[in-house]
């Protein structure tokens, strides 16, 4: 049974308008009955994600990505189902009563809780060891880098001390088996030696969520050895390409930029000094999964990496990760010293303002780059030199974009103009375009059918718009079940719908999301599957007859297709003659103008 009667999910979506919620997340832009944005769930420039008002549904013709306003918030803020559902229950004032969950979900959170309060309890250990007379070099370390007390408590840094086992010893008291405690990350076993500490003699830098809870750990080795630097594996609470090191103290910053940096030390040492909009990725590079992450702040990242070869080779990589998620990207010039911590120990945070006001842009930085690998006193590198721009400047989909970054790139290098911009037209094959559009609607559901090809994805395309067609349109429950079948739907899911939108249709005539959804009150993918069927719509000003066309042409393939399926996995002699002859009789299936 689900943690809260369907009524009450019900009733919170009748209550809340997705476009407002949505909004407040991220910019919409109305397009006839519709919304539309760039999707905040994978990385585009053009438009495909949609909101629609009246059906109170959201879905991306891009990465497919779709639901209610429950699902939204679900994967935009990272919680989970129960947590969406109290939000918005407090938002649209919607008292929640107390309910049990079932086993599987109790158990399923029971785990992530108990994964995030022995993480607390660690991150507890190792910040009151830090301040004992065990913790003295881990605080020597501290103190020799600039840190104030008061730093240090806001970021709740701590100390693993060189003991063997001293929190697998601690989390044993506090009741934690060793199962859990391997799941967590914290401590490793060998069969002769029992349990030890994961992190042993290292500055512990614990991560936190937006929410306070610690999710995992960085550490630095304090010794002689190797590895320097550790993190927590994945786990069931921590992915280190959903978070940045400060994030939560940064998403409420009033500055009007991110500084993405490369250490933790990096981004204590600016928020110390008043940049509180610091973050650092978690051990690794950039990557596209960081990409919507930051976007969602909506801010340009000034990205104050390391001075030095390696981090002039992470920023290069950094830069069209962010340009392709929709983030502008600056770098902040960090020379004479190594990094943002070792510039604000010399300069301090006034000095450091002034760099970032004069960050360069980062497509302008990568020219620079480009520049220092070729002799351009010689006419072959030069040429070569200007080719490399030009394949950089055709990423640029964006007619007045790619024309600005030319105009700047060409003024910076002394490019000539006008063959600089012939070559790029040539390179890309692509005609300017004055602004990105928001395509019509029709345009990408006819983009999405078209994309779908004849593969497993275009049966489960077609299946969507035939759903849609059995929801929406005039033909009789009756006449749809004549002409679809379970069957004939390419996965259960698919068939369970069907059910429902003919029995629905039976009791109201007429089927609406909400009344889908309430099927389903917390199953995200049957959520995402509703959403698809919705956004298939084929345009009621098309001409009927090649409506119609359309719905027959997608019911005959699914059919042809369910019979294979069934001859495979049944194939005697008296099956192979019965399909046949329902192949046979394919042609005279038909979607009439009357069934619309």
């Amino acid at each position: 049974m689900p943690v809260y009667p369907k009524e009450i999910i019900d009733e919170i979506r009748t209550r809340t308008d997705i476009v407002k919620v949505v909004g407040s997340r991220i910019k919409l832009e109305r397009k006839g009955a519709n919304y539309f944005a760039c999707c905040p769930f994978h990385s585009e420039k053009t438009p495909s994600f949609s909101v629609s008002s009246s059906r109170q549904m959201y879905y991306c013709f891009g990465c497919q990505a779709g639901g209610d306003v429950i699902s939204f918030v679900q994967n935009y803020d990272n919680v989970s189902f129960t947590e969406a559902v109290t939000e918005l229950a407090r938002q649209a004032g919607v008292t929640l009563p107390q309910r049990e969950m079932t086993g599987a979900e109790k158990k399923q959170q029971a785990r992530r809780d108990r994964l995030m309060t022995m993480n607390g309890e660690a991150a507890l250990y190792y910040y009151y060891k830090l301040r004992s007379a065990a913790g003295r070099e881990g605080m020597d370390y501290f103190v020799r880098r600039g840190l104030k007390p008061e730093t240090m408590k806001q970021f709740g840094l701590g100390y693993a001390g060189k003991e063997w086992d001293g929190l697998y010893r601690y989390l044993k008291e506090k009741g934690y088996g060793d199962e859990e405690m391997r799941d967590a990350g914290l401590v490793r076993f060998k069969e002769d030696r029992g349990g030890y500490d994961y992190f042993r003699d290292r500055v512990m830098f614990p991560i936190i969520d937006s929410r306070k809870r610690v999710l995992g750990f960085g550490a630095r080795l304090l010794g002689s050895g190797e590895p320097k630097y550790l993190n927590t594996q994945e786990t069931a609470v921590f992915d280190k390409g959903r978070n940045l090191y400060g994030l939560n103290i940064a998403r409420s910053s009033k500055r009007p930029y991110l500084i993405l940096c490369e250490g933790y030390m990096d981004v204590i040492a600016l928020h110390q000094a008043g940049f509180d909009c610091a973050t650092a990725t978690l051990g690794t590079a950039f990557t596209d999964k960081h990409g919507p992450l930051v976007k969602r702040l909506n801010k340009p990242v000034m990205l104050c990496y390391d001075s030095d070869a390696a981090g002039v080779k992470a920023a290069m990589r950094a830069i069209p990760l962010l340009r392709e998620a929709g983030v502008e990207a600056r770098v902040v010039n960090m020379k004479p010293y190594k990094d943002p911590d070792e510039f604000i120990v010399h300069e301090g945070g006034a000095a450091f303002e002034e760099r970032i006001a004069q960050a360069l842009n980062g497509f302008l930085f990568q020219s620079d780059v480009w520049r220092s690998q070729f002799d351009v006193s010689n006419p072959a590198e030069r040429t070569a030199f200007h080719r490399r721009v030009a394949e950089e400047l055709t990423s640029f989909t964006d007619g007045i974009e790619r024309e600005n970054y030319l105009s700047a790139v060409c003024a910076r290098h002394q490019i000539p103009q006008e063959p600089l911009r012939k070559l790029v037209s040539g390179l890309g094959n692509r005609r300017y375009e004055t602004e990105i559009e928001v395509p019509e609607a029709e345009d990408l559901v006819r983009d999405s059918l078209s994309r779908a090809g004849k593969g497993s994805n275009g049966l489960l395309v077609g299946a969507q718009l035939l759903l849609w067609w059995a929801a929406e349109s005039g033909a009789s429950p009756e006449r749809v079940a004549e002409l679809l079948r379970p069957e004939d739907m390419p996965d259960a899911l698919q068939q369970e719908l069907l059910g429902h939108i003919l029995r629905l249709k039976k009791e109201a005539s007429s089927v609406t999301p909400a009344a889908l959804l309430s099927e389903y009150p917390e199953n995200e993918e049957a959520a995402r599957q509703i959403a698809a069927v919705f956004s298939k719509a084929l345009d009621p000003d098309r001409d009927p007859a090649e409506r119609a066309h359309i719905l027959t042409g997608n019911l005959k393939r699914l059919r042809k297709e369910a019979l294979h399926k069934a001859l495979k996995s049944n194939p005697d002699a008296q099956t192979a003659r019965q399909i046949t002859q329902e192949l046979a009789g394919l042609e005279r299936i038909k979607i009439t103008e009357a069934d619309l």
